[in-house]
Parts: C-alpha cells; sequence; structure tokens
C-alpha cells in the first residue's frame, strides 16, 4: 500500500510541476483551479506513507489555516482552490535543485578543490576560513547536504585529531557556514521566495547579503580564536601535523587541478546564467532558477556524451528522491493554504499593525529590530527556516511596511541564519549531530549562543545605519 502511495505521490507531484510550468507560460486562469486540486491530491497522498512525527508540523500548518477561516468567516471552498497554488513556484525549485548534484558526482570536483586548498590552510584561523568559504560554496549545490559532505572530508583530513575541541571546530564552522548562505545563495529557496515575494531586487539583495556574511564569516573566525584558547589545544600545531603526514604522498595531479578549473566554470557559469536571465527576461526567479538548472545539467551531459546518465539518474529520483521529500513538500503546500487564509481573513494587517504599534509605543524600537525574532522564535518550535521565511515573507507579501524591501529580506534572513544556528529542532542541526555524534542542544545552543548574539547586533547595526542615514 506505502509503495502504491509513494508511486501514486510522485506521479502527482510531477504533475503539478509541469501544470505550475505550463499555467506560468501560457498564463491561462482556467487550469489554476486544477493546479490547486492536484496539489491537494498529493497533499492528502502523502499522509498515507509518512510517518505521523513527520507529518505533524503540516497538519499543525493547515489546521490552523482551517481555524482562520472559520473564524474569520471567509471560504473554505474559495482557499482550497487557491490555496495549494501559493507554493507552486518553490516546489518546483526545492524538486530540481537537487538535480545539480547529477553534475557533481560525475567527477571528484569537491574533493580537487579541497586538496587543491590545503597548501593554503596551513593555520587554525585559515583552515578555519577555508572551511567556512568551502561550506558556503557547496550549499550552492547541494544546499544543507553540504554540511555531511564537507564534514566527512574534513574528518577524513583530520582523522587523528580528536575530542570537543576538534568537534566545536570542524562543527561550528559548518553550521555557521550553512547559515549564513541563507542570507546570498541564490539556489537557496528560502532566499529566493523572500526576495521574489516582497519584490526586492535581486543584485542589491545578493549584494548586501554576501557582505554581510563575509562580516558574518570574519566573526565567526574570530570566535574561533577566543574559542581555540578556551580550550586550551593548539589547532594549528594538529593541522600542520597532518600536512606534513599528507604532503610526502601528494603529487602535483594534472587531473585534479583540472577538475578545479571546471568546478570554478561550472560555478561561474551557473550563477552567471542565473543572473543574465534575470536582467533578460521580467519572470519571477522561482521560475528561472529551474529552467537554468534543467538547461545547465542537460548541457553538461550532453557535452560531456554522457546523457545516459540523466535517465538513469531520473529513474533513481522518481523512484525514491522525490518520495523523501513528501514531509517538505507536505508542509510547504499547508504553508500556502495557511498564507492564503490570512491574506484573505485580513489577519497579516491585523499583524503588522500590531507591531508597529508596539514600536512606536517602546522608544528606540522598530520593526527592524522586532523581525529576527519572529523567525527565530518560530525556529524554536520546529519550523525549519524554509518553512518560517515562507510563512514571514508570505504575510508579508501584502502589507504596507515603511521599509525598503532589501532591508526587510535582510532582516528575515538574519533571523534565518540565527534560526538556523540556535534552533536544535531544525534539519541542519539534526544532521551535524547525525555525523559529529555530539548532542543537537551542544551543537546549536551550547557552541553558537554567543557568536548568534554578537551576529545579531552586527546585522543590527548595519540596518539600524541605514535607516538613520538613508531613509
Amino acid at each position: 500500500m506505502k509503495q502504491f502511495a509513494k508511486r501514486g505521490y510522485t506521479l502527482f507531484i510531477c504533475l503539478y510541476i509541469f501544470m505550475y510550468f505550463f499555467f506560468s507560460f501560457t498564463q491561462g486562469e482556467a487550469i489554476a483551479p486544477s493546479l490547486s486540486l492536484i496539489g491537494m491530491a498529493a497533499f492528502i497522498l502523502g499522509y498515507f506513507f509518512l510517518p505521523i512525527k513527520q507529518a505533524s508540523v503540516s497538519i499543525l500548518l493547515f489546521s490552523i489555516g482551517v481555524i482562520i477561516h472559520l473564524v474569520s468567516g471567509t471560504s473554505l471552498i474559495d482557499s482550497g482552490i487557491s490555496g495549494f497554488t501559493v507554493m507552486s513556484g518553490l516546489i518546483a525549485l526545492l524538486l530540481i535543485v537537487p538535480v545539480i548534484s547529477w553534475v557533481l558526482e560525475e567527477k571528484p570536483y569537491i574533493e580537487s578543490v579541497i586538496h587543491y586548498a590545503q597548501r593554503l590552510l596551513n593555520t587554525s584561523r585559515k583552515f578555519y576560513f577555508g572551511m567556512l568559504m568551502i561550506t558556503q560554496i557547496i550549499s550552492y549545490f547541494l544546499l544543507f547536504g553540504a554540511i555531511p559532505m564537507v564534514y566527512g572530508m574534513i574528518n577524513g583530513f583530520l582523522s587523528d585529531q580528536k575530542g570537543e575541541a576538534w568537534e566545536n571546530y570542524k562543527g561550528t564552522a559548518l553550521l555557521r557556514a550553512f547559515a549564513l548562505t541563507t542570507m546570498w545563495v541564490v539556489s537557496i529557496p528560502s532566499f529566493i521566495f523572500a526576495v521574489d515575494a516582497l519584490g526586492a531586487s535581486l543584485g542589491l539583495s545578493i549584494l548586501q547579503g554576501f557582505c554581510i556574511s563575509l562580516a558574518g564569516v570574519m566573526l565567526a573566525v574570530l570566535f574561533s580564536y577566543f574559542q581555540e584558547r578556551h580550550y586550551g589545544v593548539d589547532l594549528t600545531a594538529g593541522i600542520q601535523e597532518q600536512l606534513e603526514k599528507i604532503s610526502g604522498g601528494l603529487k602535483q595531479d594534472s587531473n585534479r587541478n583540472r577538475n578545479v578549473i571546471e568546478f570554478c566554470f561550472l560555478f561561474i557559469t551557473l550563477f552567471g546564467s542565473i543572473f543574465l536571465l534575470n536582467g533578460l527576461w521580467n519572470v519571477s526567479l522561482l521560475l528561472i532558477i529551474p529552467i537554468v538548472i534543467v538547461a545547465w545539467v542537460i548541457l553538461y551531459f550532453l557535452i560531456t556524451v554522457k546523457i545516459a546518465s540523466v535517465i538513469e539518474n531520473g529513474k533513481n529520483y522518481a523512484k525514491t528522491g522525490i518520495p523523501n521529500k513528501a514531509q517538505q513538500f507536505s508542509i510547504l503546500l499547508a504553508a500556502g493554504f495557511l498564507i492564503d487564509s490570512v491574506d484573505q481573513s485580513g489577519y497579516g494587517d491585523y499583524l503588522v499593525d500590531g507591531l508597529l504599534y508596539m514600536t512606536d509605543a517602546v522608544p528606540f524600537l522598530n520593526f527592524l529590530l522586532i523581525l529576527p525574532f519572529l523567525v527565530i522564535l518560530l525556529g524554536f518550535i520546529g519550523l525549519g527556516p524554509l518553512t518560517v521565511i515562507v510563512l514571514v515573507a508570505g504575510i508579508l507579501q501584502g502589507v504596507n511596511v515603511p521599509y525598503p524591501p532589501e532591508l526587510i529580506v535582510l532582516g528575515i534572513t538574519s533571523g534565518s541564519v540565527i534560526s538556523i544556528m540556535l534552533s536544535p529542532l531544525v534539519l541542519p542541526t539534526i544532521v551535524l549531530s547525525s555525523v559529529n555524534r555530539l548532542s543537537i542542544v551542544k551543537n546549536s545552543i551550547v557552541f553558537n549562543y554567543k557568536y548568534a548574539i554578537a551576529f545579531y547586533g552586527m546585522t543590527q547595526v548595519y540596518m539600524q545605519s541605514v535607516i538613520l542615514f538613508f531613509l
């Protein structure tokens, strides 16, 4: 029964994405109800094989949406027709982004990059900086899948270095690096949804987020210095010891150097194509990015004459990959229904008006000071950064807020950064704990709370300065 339900779920989700693209290109309003009904069917079908623990968040979000309709007197039928289309673009993005990994699996690109960078990472500070940057780059392709991948490689390199000091050193670098990507990386669904929903400039949002992310990297490197002193362990000596052990066995490898060049070229072409098409084509980023990724992957396999790999990877993805995303897709479909109910009821206006009233009543308090805490608090009740940003940005989408949309995006994503680092209930922390065998509380709150406070202060200094001097 479960196997049959999974196959049906895969069929409905694929049909849902196909109809989303068809609707986006034709703008045929007549097929919108069909798109929503197919989304509703997939939503219901997912519960035939999802464990109750995985289904609980989507059931909660859907139930809140129903309650809002019942209390406000708005139509459940109308919301059923429109609510399950709200997240169609984001679901298409989430379905297609993992296809990038098919390219990375063809050659040892990541291993080559790390080996190439080893000669530059001969102190603990340089190595920490390297872990932060490499994790952000790989997150561009693999999202939070970069955490176990980079951890495995770094752990293999530092195989003789054990203890909490080393796990703190590795774990904080990976978790902080991935968290910072949510501020600027165009393949991170939460970032793109916030930019798209709030109508912010993509270029300015990326530039602003990248600069704050780079400042966050420097701040993390500074904190790693104090953490090393706290543990009283000479990490540089351990790193240099490992470098000496492997240096004798390393030879100049032309294939490895070529892989590094190819990886840089792949990164630039994917990033550049998205940016170029966004400048030339006035459509949603949630439509542009999946199209670019699919074209980029197919072109890669055509050039390398490995088109059969696309077919084989596609079969495997349809068989296991799509059903494994049922929890994410169910949460997004439920979140879309909830956002639609908030929009129809007008409760989003009341929420923002209440926050703005609070900021007027309390001296030195403004909306951007509070906004990150909405994301952080929702993260601590188990909602992942994607779900939280979808909810917050979706609610703010139809509300007038007296700040530029780029600042609103930064306020939301800075809250996402802190939520990922501190909440023991979000997926990146759980994934990290599964590989380094430390408790999720230690990997999140214990290791990162001081850095999170400093990061919040740093981003607020920037945002409040923009308000003070430019608005």
